[in-house]
């Protein structure tokens, strides 16, 4: 069984659907017993880092996260839930899980496309990821595929290794990060078809 973790953010039930059309059994819960007994944890989640930390300790699943990835527990952090893994993040202002080392920083205001143009913040829609090595979870995934993203800030891991994906959009981001039994990556492969599809289902199949 899945924990797909309820820490009241938002896009939990795509997640939900995306799972279950994949055939995997899965459930949103705040349940420690539940979330302690799953076979892996996804970590996803649309709104503010604030928030989320406000969230994420008020129902004590900051503890339980740290405890199932000190486990080994897979665990696959999406958008937010990759945010909020790190140190720091400048939304908010807001001191985060420290399971990482890093920052995440808002994009800066004055990007510009090939075009010349200004580019909007928040960075919405689709966009190519470029894997940086063959992790499980990426496997047979064409490396020309594009995923679905809506943020406006990204990650800025302390550790180079813990880059697993990158992204160019006005400037080259890491868009997904890696550190033994965790993946998380900022795009949402709930929403990005079928290399998204394929993420999550390799995902439910690593085993860590």
């Amino acid at each position: 069984m899945i924990a797909i973790l309820d820490y009241r953010a938002g896009n939990l039930t795509s997640v939900e659907r995306a799972l279950g059309h994949l055939g995997f059994e899965c459930r949103i819960t705040h349940s420690r017993s539940f979330i302690e007994r799953a076979e892996r944890i996804v970590f996803p989640g649309v709104g503010a880092a604030g928030r989320s930390m406000e969230s994420l300790r008020e129902l004590g699943l900051d503890e339980v996260l740290r405890d199932r990835i000190r486990a080994g527990v897979p665990v696959l952090g999406i958008c937010v839930g990759l945010q909020v893994l790190f140190d720091f993040s400048e939304e908010n202002n807001t001191p985060c899980l420290g399971i990482l080392p890093g920052r995440v920083r808002l994009f800066p205001g004055d990007m510009q496309g090939d075009d010349g143009r200004g580019l909007k913040i928040p960075h919405m829609g689709w966009n190519g990821v470029r894997f940086l090595w063959d992790h499980p979870v990426f496997r047979d995934i064409p490396p020309e595929s594009e995923f679905y993203f809506v943020h406006s800030y990204y990650p800025e891991p302390a550790v180079s290794l813990h880059a697993a994906a990158e992204t160019h959009y006005g400037i080259s981001f890491v868009s997904a990060v890696s550190r033994d039994n965790l993946i998380a990556v900022q795009f949402h492969p709930e929403k990005s078809g079928p290399p998204g599809l394929k993420l999550l289902e390799n995902f439910c199949r690593w085993n860590g």
